[in-house]
């Protein structure tokens, strides 16, 4: 049975999806501004989240919001994570991949989550115990019992170019047992794909709490499991994500954790 919050939760991801969509054909025109070197949000990326945060505060005003753009209001235990537009980059570029996340965090764990595909009409959604759906179709991780054939998803973000060889030294070791790896521009997308077992487990450097705490929920909810990049369970606080079956991830702990820095093994 659908919980009422992650029914909130939908009404604010479709809301923020009829942004998105309104704008995509007047892409040119909009306010675009550089946050930080290579890191750029719009006019949409507010617009969306204004929307969310709108849903959100009929439903919840005592709840606590952290939102990628206007940043953290509010006190206490529950906690909105929200990243209205996952994949600027993409649509500032027209390139059709992107999405909403909305999660709820209880004391920093993830209960409930939103991802919506707007393009698609693809909703992901998962409630902590109640397994996690695509459009109300229960989904699972893959099966794959290691990295033979597996299809793995990552990302080369902006912010942490520092580390740039050292996961290129990754995908690499990964690619002599992975069939391949892809690079899709959308974290929250990703991690939905992987706990729909499209991809077969996922990992990328420095990523935000909004990239990802909707994500890892529809993982776990999935059957799967998520961890940093030296196996400890649960978001890490160093944004360095590794997601799949459990098959999976242990394996890709093993070979990222080879070529892994000291820094990006810290949690």
């Amino acid at each position: 049975m659908t919980r009422p919050a992650v029914n909130v939760a939908v009404r604010a991801a479709r809301s923020a999806g009829n942004v998105i969509l309104r704008y995509m054909n007047r892409i040119e025109g909009l306010n675009v501004v550089e946050k930080q070197r290579m890191d750029f949000a719009s006019e949409v990326d507010r617009l969306a989240e204004a929307e969310i945060v709108k849903e959100l505060r009929r439903a919840y005003p005592t709840h606590a919001i952290l939102a990628e753009e206007s940043g953290a209001t509010g006190k206490g235990p529950l906690v909105w994570v929200i990243d209205p537009l996952d994949g600027t980059h993409n649509y500032l570029r027209g390139i059709p991949h992107f999405s909403v996340s909305i999660a709820l965090l209880d004391k920093g764990e993830p209960v409930y989550a939103v991802v919506f595909d707007p393009l698609r009409d693809e909703l992901f959604t998962a409630s902590k115990g109640d397994g996690a759906y695509l459009n109300d179709r229960r989904i699972r991780v893959g099966k794959r019992e290691n990295l033979n054939g597996a299809m793995i998803a990552t990302g080369f973000p902006y912010r942490q170019r520092a580390h740039l060889d050292s996961q290129l030294a990754m995908t690499r070791a990964l690619l002599t047992q992975a069939e391949d790896i892809r690079r899709s521009g959308s974290a929250a997308l990703d991690l939905a794909y992987t706990a729909a077992g499209r991809y077969d487990g996922f990992f990328e450097i420095g990523l935000k709490p909004w990239d990802m705490a909707a994500g890892v929920l529809l993982v776990r909810e999935a059957g799967g499991q998520y961890g940093d990049f030296a196996g400890r369970d649960g978001i890490p606080e160093s944004g360095n994500i590794v997601a799949g079956n459990l098959h999976v991830v242990k394996a890709m702990v093993e070979t990222i954790g080879a070529h892994a820095t000291p820094a990006l093994l810290r949690a």
